[in-house]
């Protein structure tokens, strides 16, 4: 028998509500390409384990008219054939920073997504993978649920 799902601990939005909106416009403020800025979003919040925002992003990047076979393929994107050489530096830059205790930034990663990206677009590329592990952290911390 498995665990139920623990209760939700605190409401971010009501009790820090200065603090969250400043996090939305942070993230309003990253240019960077929506479709790209999704995979890279629900890749980090599968390595942390963020049932809320993996299912939102998800849902977002299918709105943004990404397939089901390439969200499938996501965790193991390294094997699929199907990520453009862009795609790839970028998650691999994602997998880099998500795991950084382990992973300190490697020299190879940085290399491949600074051949793909301009200076300001590794800029926001790394804000987005900050804030999207900030909101996996702030939702699997204070227990955030799925919707029903």
């Amino acid at each position: 028998m498995t665990d139920p799902i623990p209760a939700r601990r605190i409401q971010l939005l009501t009790e820090a509500p200065k603090p969250t909106a400043a996090m939305l416009r942070l993230e309003g403020a990253i240019e960077l390409e929506p479709k790209l800025r999704e995979l890279v979003t629900v890749r980090a919040s599968q390595i942390n384990g963020c049932a809320y925002c993996v299912d939102l992003h998800a849902a977002d990047l299918r709105k943004k008219g990404d397939t089901e076979r390439r969200l499938y393929a996501l965790p193991v994107w390294r094997e699929a054939p199907f990520f453009t050489p862009r795609e790839r530096a970028a998650l691999a830059w994602t997998e880099a920073l998500t795991l950084l205790p382990q992973t300190h930034a490697p020299d190879a990663d940085f290399a491949a997504v600074r051949e793909q990206f301009s200076e300001r677009e590794l800029v926001d590329l790394t804000l987005a993978i900050g804030t999207i592990n900030t909101w996996n952290r702030l939702s699997v911390g204070f227990r955030k649920t799925l919707p029903s």
